[in-house]
């Protein structure tokens, strides 16, 4: 048997697993999943969680079953490019014959002292479960700062404030405006929803330490009662120790299969792989897909057939009720994205779970 093994069982892990299974697997090949949880975490929703709207049950999917997929689980500490090994933290190392790495992301902290230490993550379910913990304790009117504008912050600034209207929130952001990576309409849209939902923004700021209870933008003491960390991210720290060449964001450089080029039996897809695309679920699963594409080719002895990745766009929500997006080079806004981002959550769910 041919070892075939899967690292996370994010977006592109199970897109890798539906890929290679839905289109005859051939039958010496074993399927091994591992990942931390008996469950994918629908972490493009992980901001509804910190803000206490839905469950951690509401955002769990299965992994699927099948004859010819084994799951293991535990953390993966390091991996042995040379050796063809992946070790686990309380586990016997795992053998391949082929690797997919995908293992998403974690925050990045850009160096900024107290940064990892006082602030509340939503990168992980672990993570987030605290974070709703710590802002589910904040007595009526604390003072919630999330810093970074981004999809990430802005969606966790309007649940947490449809979750908690008793609450003082504020954006902080390094730019000129929320959503810098959207068009500016988007970005004025969304402002004004926060105007009129008590949300508040401040532009051009610099984090420059962090403290327990106090942000610093330059010599500036910010009191906060919790602060949510939303600035950023990077591939996680195994993909950090591995020595080939990466992007200047820490990503791992691949070949046009995804390969990483030195080492071909191994794959690298979503967040930790250096592709023209931002890191999203979308991007990793459309990645995914193309490499069980590219697998299936090369078990029958054929020439890959490279098709151009296109992504449908992105879609945030303001709430349950309003939303804002980018399809394709059109921005939409208000009711309909927010429909819309529902729509494909429940086809996620559909599909993997």
């Amino acid at each position: 048997m041919r070892k075939f093994v899967i690292l996370g069982g994010g977006y592109g892990g199970l897109a890798m697993i539906q890929g290679l299974i839905s289109s005859h697997l051939p039958p010496d090949i074993e399927l091994v999943l591992v990942d931390r949880m008996p469950f994918q975490g629908i972490k493009t929703e992980y901001y509804a969680l910190a803000a206490g709207t839905a469950s951690d049950f509401d955002l769990r999917i299965q992994f699927p079953n099948h004859h010819q997929l084994t799951k293991r689980y535990g953390d993966v500490t390091s991996i042995d490019l040379e050796n063809k090994l992946v070790h686990m933290d309380q586990d016997e190392p795992i053998a391949y014959d082929y690797l997919v790495i995908a293992l998403g992301c974690t925050d990045r902290y850009h160096g900024i002292p107290g940064a990892e230490q006082f602030t509340n993550s939503i990168q992980t379910f672990s993570s987030t479960r605290k974070t709703y913990q710590r802002l589910n304790d904040i007595k009526p009117y604390g003072q919630v700062y999330i810093t970074g504008g981004g999809l990430s912050g802005v969606e966790t600034a309007a649940e947490l404030r449809e979750s908690r209207p008793d609450l003082n929130i504020t954006i902080l952001d390094r730019g000129a405006r929320v959503l810098s990576a959207f068009p500016s309409t988007v970005s004025a849209y969304v402002e004004q929803w926060f105007r009129d939902h008590d949300v508040n923004t401040r532009s051009h700021i610099s984090v420059s330490r962090v403290e327990d209870g106090v942000i610093y933008n330059g010599d500036e003491a910010i009191y906060t009662d919790a602060t949510i960390w939303t600035a950023g991210i990077q591939p996680v720290k195994v993909v950090q120790d591995l020595n080939v060449p990466k992007d200047p964001g820490g990503r791992v450089v691949v070949n046009s299969y995804s390969q990483i080029p030195d080492f071909p039996e191994v794959y690298v897809v979503g967040d930790c792989a250096s592709i023209p695309f931002a890191p999203s679920a979308q991007a990793a699963g459309a990645q995914a897909e193309q490499v069980a594409e590219i697998l299936h080719a090369l078990w029958r002895g054929d020439t890959p057939k490279l098709h151009k990745i296109r992504l449908k766009g992105t879609l945030g929500s303001l709430g349950s009720k309003a939303g804002f997006g980018l399809m394709g080079k059109t921005s939409v806004k208000g009711r309909v994205p927010r429909l819309l981002k529902s729509g494909v959550l429940w086809l996620s769910r559909r599909h993997f779970g």
